[in-house]
C-alpha cells in the first residue's frame, strides 16, 4: 500500500523495547522496512477507526444481507408504539 506521494513530514513517538523489536520482526516478515511497515499500519489502523465514522463499509456478501434486512417489513412492537404514544416528559 505505498503511495507515491512525496513523504515529507517527520513523525515520531515513543514505545518500548518490547515493542520496538515486536515491529522489527513484523516488518522483516513483511519485507519492508520498519519505517515503511509502520506508516502502512498506522495509516490502515487510522483509516479503520476513522471508517466506522464516517463510512459504512460493506463486503459484498455483508452488503446482500444488509440489503436484505433493509427490504423486509417493519415488525410492529407494541411496547416501543405504547413509549412513542405517550406524552413525552421532556415537554411542558
Amino acid at each position: 500500500m505505498s503511495h507515491a506521494t512525496k513523504k515529507d513530514q517527520r513523525f515520531e513517538f515513543r514505545t518500548t523495547a518490547a515493542d520496538r523489536e515486536l515491529f522489527a520482526r513484523a516488518a522483516e516478515a513483511a519485507g519492508t522496512p520498519v519505517s515503511t511497515f509502520a506508516n502502512e499500519q498506522l495509516r490502515i489502523a487510522a483509516l479503520r477507526v476513522l471508517a466506522d465514522r464516517t463510512e459504512f463499509v460493506l463486503s459484498p456478501v455483508e452488503a446482500a444481507l444488509w440489503d436484505e434486512m433493509c427490504e423486509r417489513p417493519a415488525r410492529d412492537l407494541p411496547g416501543v408504539r405504547a413509549l412513542l404514544d405517550r406524552p413525552s416528559p421532556f415537554v411542558d
